[in-house]
């Protein structure tokens, strides 16, 4: 019996997918779970169709990336931070702190993992910091670092 897969199921397929099982496993198993409807033209007309809409808004996404970068990629970030001599901060500046920041003064909310600052920053002056936007869109933030007066 042919079946399409509605959750991943181990050993036999992934959501989405469409195979021919046994007639007793389908009946018995799969489809008295809810993991899996029977394969009939309209199932399958509806699942193409789904197909079509998650692509298109994989594409949208992928276009709202694309112009959040063009948009921290003008941006300068700046932060005031505590510091002692030769430039060291007392203290570091975090992902969070310029994710809030970001958020505060152009209103552009960031998650901070996806911020990515390998290290704390802990010296006055510009640094350029990686921005995942998604996967494969990465966008460069430059952040200010200046002294607290």
């Amino acid at each position: 019996m042919k079946v399409i897969f509605l959750k991943d199921v181990k050993g036999k397929g992934k959501k989405g997918e469409v195979k021919n099982v046994a007639d007793g496993y389908a009946n018995n198993f799969l489809l008295k779970q809810g993991l899996a409807v029977e394969a009939n033209t309209s199932a399958v007309s509806t699942l193409n169709a789904q197909k079509k809409k998650e692509e298109k808004l994989a594409v949208e996404e992928l276009n709202e990336a694309k112009q959040l970068k063009e948009t921290i990629e003008k941006i300068t970030v700046e932060l005031s931070a505590k510091s002692g001599e030769g430039g060291r901060l007392f203290g570091s500046i975090t992902s969070k702190q310029i994710a809030e920041e970001l958020n505060k003064k152009h209103q552009i909310k960031l998650d901070k993992r996806k911020i990515e600052l390998s290290d704390a920053i802990r010296s006055l002056g510009y640094t350029k910091v990686p921005v995942k936007l998604h996967q494969e869109v990465t966008a460069t933030l430059n952040v200010h670092v200046k002294e607290l007066s």
